[in-house]
């Protein structure tokens, strides 16, 4: 780890942990498919006419270092959107470039929007952090297969789920998140019970548990009476103005529209999960969105005075408060130092990153491949620190939003 990433960031450990477990569900690309032959990458573009070096340079240096097709980058300044643009291919077979309403899917960055999802349930009054999930008199009771129940099952708190401490069901081994095609969330939960004993009590350690976000999703049902993904619009999205984020398709032929294409490298296959896996992700890796109405997600729940919050303060100090076993709070992570917020989130054929800095910026940047060789991740994480770190970057008074 370098010092760079170390100084803004903090303790970077569980950081790529689950990124190993994915990689087991990935099948074969060609090379082909990888490096087609294809006219110069074309200009970045964007929705306004100002471009910065600072920003610009270092993503396209990236691009080819690391053979990334296509980029999009939206960055915040005290809550206003001062820089937006797309860079590279969203479709390098058909030429179609990366706009800045290009739509990629976000992977684990899903997770925060499922927390936030949660924290307005508590906001309301109608959940708490220490309730607990099964047993009775829990959130969910026996909906997933009564007494007995196997150890520690019943010891599960909402906070436990949250901050990944739920004792097993991580992503290091087996993650029962991509098991059992056949069955759907509820089902694959109650699976998960009965043959994924727990390992730990839970509350004692960071497990990172792709599942335990999907169950979060039957939570928001549970306690809120709706679809999941109709209350996360209905609370969040129409609140802050996001239209256009939904949940992404396994195969290439159910690509939204503007939606990009991704592109494998090192044997993995975008689009060689199991039938059914990837939509049932959902509130653990499964949204696709752009890279503005992310941030405009961030930056309604950042705790700044503008834009207005959709959450209480004292929510989002629940929300942003780590586990004292980690940096995790609740979808995002916290460096130790200086409590900037971040989380990554991979999938085959795509990396994204958020980061929400505590000198009032914010940004996210997404891509469609992901490079798993030494440096990729690192390298992510730099590129838009200098900018927002150089006190003289002339940024242009204006907000996109």
């Amino acid at each position: 780890m370098n010092s760079v990433m170390k100084r803004h960031f903090g303790h970077f450990f569980h950081a790529g942990i689950w990124m190993l477990a994915l990689a087991l569900v990935f099948t074969s690309c060609s090379k082909q498919d990888l490096q087609p032959d294809l006219p110069d990458l074309p200009e970045p573009g964007s929705n306004h006419e100002f471009s910065l070096a600072l920003v610009d340079d270092p993503i396209v240096d990236f691009m080819a270092r690391y053979n990334v097709p296509g980029a999009s980058v939206a960055i915040s300044r005290n809550g206003k959107l001062v820089y937006a643009k797309g860079y590279g291919w969203a479709d390098r077979e058909s030429a179609t470039p990366v706009d800045t309403s290009s739509l990629f899917r976000i992977a684990s960055l899903s997770k925060f929007v499922t927390s936030v999802g949660i924290m307005t349930l508590i906001d309301k009054g109608q959940l708490n952090m220490n309730d607990k999930v099964f047993g009775p008199g829990s959130i969910l009771g026996d909906e997933y297969g009564g007494a007995p129940y196997p150890q520690y099952i019943t010891d599960i708190t909402l906070r436990n789920v949250l901050q990944h401490e739920i004792g097993g069901w991580n992503n290091s081994s087996g993650d029962p998140a991509f098991q059992q095609p056949g069955l759907n969330a509820r089902e694959l939960i109650a699976w998960t019970i009965r043959n994924r004993p727990l390992t730990a009590a839970p509350g004692t350690k960071l497990d990172y548990s792709n599942l335990g976000y999907i169950l979060l999703g039957r939570i928001i049902e549970k306690v809120s009476g709706k679809p999941y993904v109709e209350y996360i619009r209905q609370e969040i999205f129409d609140k802050v103005g996001i239209k256009n984020m939904q949940i992404a398709g396994g195969t290439l032929a159910e690509r939204k529209p503007n939606e990009v294409k991704y592109y494998g490298q090192h044997g993995q296959n975008p689009y060689g999960y199991a039938a059914g896996v990837v939509p049932r992700l959902e509130a653990c890796g499964g949204w696709i969105a752009s890279a503005i109405d992310y941030l405009r997600m961030v930056v309604h729940v950042d705790g700044l005075p503008s834009p207005s919050d959709i959450l209480s303060p004292a929510t989002i100090e629940v929300m942003s408060t780590p586990s004292p076993n980690s940096v995790y709070a609740c979808g995002i992570r916290i460096s130790a130092v200086n409590k900037n917020w971040w989380h990554g989130g991979g999938l085959a054929g795509t990396r994204t990153w958020m980061v929400k800095a505590s000198n009032g910026f914010a940004w996210t940047i997404f891509f469609n491949t992901r490079n798993t060789s030494d440096g990729f991740d690192n390298a992510v994480n730099e590129l838009v620190w200098p900018a927002v770190n150089n006190a003289s970057t002339n940024w242009p008074d204006i907000d996109m939003f």
